[in-house]
């Protein structure tokens, strides 16, 4: 039963998720939406890198876990080290951020068991 609900959830976050940046494309400035390729960091486990999926589409980044993976802390970085996001989260839950400057950023995943992984992208205006 559990993992029905399950499935309904990430049912229904799949279809939310389209409206509500759909809506926001009034507010903010978007450049087009580009995926971020997610690399391996430090493994110790099964590699889950597959399991989450990450886009930035203009100012907004966008990341979904497609498995429940456990907690998970993301953090977003500039080039030079510079912090400019970290939350401690619990998968499958969705995470999105607003990037206000432009220029050259990492996110990083930081799994409980110690498992990381990064993608690197660009935000232009």
């Amino acid at each position: 039963m559990e993992h029905k609900k399950l499935k309904i959830f990430v049912l229904l976050v799949g279809l939310l998720v389209p409206t509500i940046r759909g809506g926001a494309s009034y507010i903010f400035s978007f450049d087009g939406y580009s995926h971020i390729v997610i690399k391996e960091g430090s493994v110790h486990s099964d590699p889950k890198g597959s399991s989450i999926q990450a886009s930035i589409d203009g100012h907004m980044l966008s990341v979904v876990f497609l498995e429940n993976l456990g907690s998970v802390l993301v953090e977003v970085t500039d080039t030079n080290g510079g912090t400019v996001d970290v939350v401690d989260m619990y998968t499958p839950n969705g995470y999105t951020a607003y990037i206000f400057g432009t220029g050259s950023y990492i996110v990083n995943f930081t799994f409980e068991n110690g498992d990381e992984y990064y993608g690197e992208f660009e935000v232009t205006n």
